[in-house]
């Protein structure tokens, strides 16, 4: 891998810039409101089968099939929007998504364990590749580097909120009214955030840059740096999985059944200050240096798990490799950016998030198996990480031309 960031003189950015910018505002705003089903659909649907009587476990398997439906549908979505623009994925997916969702109490009853299973993996299918189309929107938004380094690291750092903000809310409603309130208003959210994206000028018009090879067809996404990238992703993925269920494990070994939240919101507040840190300077050295190098703070910033078992030194230990993360992914979307062939950049992308779900998943499947070992568990979110460092240092860094500052979208 060789994506090359451009070298110059590193001055504080101010947020204020990038958010006065036309559209972005909006556009983030949006999106992250859009998104919220992602942290809080997931949480609704156990508490819904709870309430149901149907039981934990069918409760979790819904809510596992929702995010790997979600995250494994991405590339096609993205696809998608490469050929047909983003409003026209972006809002009958919104509007599905959100049906299903609302439906899911109504109908879920009378069809049993297959009828609910069948809507919430649809609804996860269904919900619209926002993540992808903002990062795909950046370049025609922003076209001053340095603005679109910082907009890419707030963003990124900020879908850490998503997490927090997403689940407590769902907790409130669900508490207050029911679990199907909170489904409810899980898909108003994700709908009107939805429609606060699609029916802007950037995303109305975006249309990708097409771009043909010698014989007329679009050039081939894959290549071997960009495979390694989303290998190593996955391993990303892996850790944050991990660290779900280590939160889970913790808290029951404690008897605190808040370090369950606790754990999880530390490590996503870390990625959200990690990402305003970062994003308020550009950096000298290449991105293919700040991937490795943040992956290897990312690794390091595991390894104190492994002796701090104490429910509070192990809160603010997780902040560390939370910060580091927001640099990891903004750093592996430039090198995405780099190393794509023009009019694929939403399916790469898509690609890019549909890496790190898969890895979250196996990771949470791994921990769950794991579970009685209670050092092995501690582990399990740095074997991730190493795994993740190890294939970055593998990948050949010839591999692959890299085109800088490339604007690939075009205005229809």
């Amino acid at each position: 891998m060789s994506p090359t960031a451009a070298t110059v003189s590193p001055p504080r950015i101010i947020y204020g810039a990038v958010l006065g910018s036309p559209y972005v505002a909006r556009l983030l705003g949006g999106t992250l409101i859009g998104r919220l089903p992602n942290g809080m659909a997931p949480v609704a649907i156990v508490l819904w089968t709870l309430a149901a009587g149907r039981g934990i476990a069918l409760g979790g398997l819904l809510s596992a099939l929702y995010g790997l439906a979600s995250a494994l549908s991405q590339p096609v979505k993205g696809r998608m929007m490469d050929r047909y623009g983003q409003s026209a994925v972006h809002l009958p997916a919104a509007a599905l998504n959100s049906s299903l969702l609302i439906v899911l109490p109504l109908a879920a009853p009378h069809g049993g364990p297959a009828s609910a299973t069948a809507i919430v993996v649809v609804a996860g299918l269904t919900a619209p590749p926002l993540e992808a189309g903002l990062r795909a929107l950046w370049p025609s938004i922003l076209p001053d580097l340095r603005l679109r380094h910082a907009a890419l690291s707030l963003d990124t750092g900020t879908q850490g909120l998503l997490y927090i903000v997403g689940p407590l809310l769902v907790a409130a409603l669900s508490s207050t009214y029911n679990p199907a309130t909170a489904l409810a208003v899980t898909a108003t959210l994700g709908l009107a955030g939805t429609l606060v994206v699609a029916t802007a000028p950037p995303s109305r018009r975006w249309r990708p840059t097409p771009t043909t090879s010698g014989t007329g067809t679009t050039r081939r996404l894959a290549s071997p740096p960009l495979a390694s990238l989303f290998v190593a992703l996955a391993g990303v993925g892996c850790a944050i999985g991990a660290l779900n269920a280590l939160a889970v494990a913790m808290s029951d070994t404690h008897g605190r059944q808040m370090l369950s939240g606790l754990l999880p919101a530390a490590f996503s507040a870390g990625s959200f200050l990690g990402g305003l840190v970062y994003g308020r300077r550009t950096w000298p050295c290449s991105t293919t240096r700040q991937l490795v190098l943040s992956s290897a703070a990312f690794l390091a910033g595991w390894l104190p798990l492994l002796v701090l078992h104490a429910p509070y030194a192990a809160i603010a230990a997780v902040a560390l490799p939370g910060a580091f993360l927001t640099v990891v992914v903004a750093c592996a979307y430039v090198a995405t950016d780099a190393l794509t062939p023009a009019g694929r950049t939403s399916e790469a992308y898509a690609w890019l998030i549909c890496s790190i779900g898969v890895g979250q998943a196996a990771g949470t499947a791994l921990a769950g198996r794991l579970a009685d070992h209670a050092l092995a568990l501690a582990a399990l979110p740095a074997a991730g990480a190493a795994f993740a460092l190890t294939v970055l240092l593998l990948a050949r860094p010839d591999q692959g031309a890299v085109r800088r500052d490339r604007h690939r979208c075009r205005y229809a």
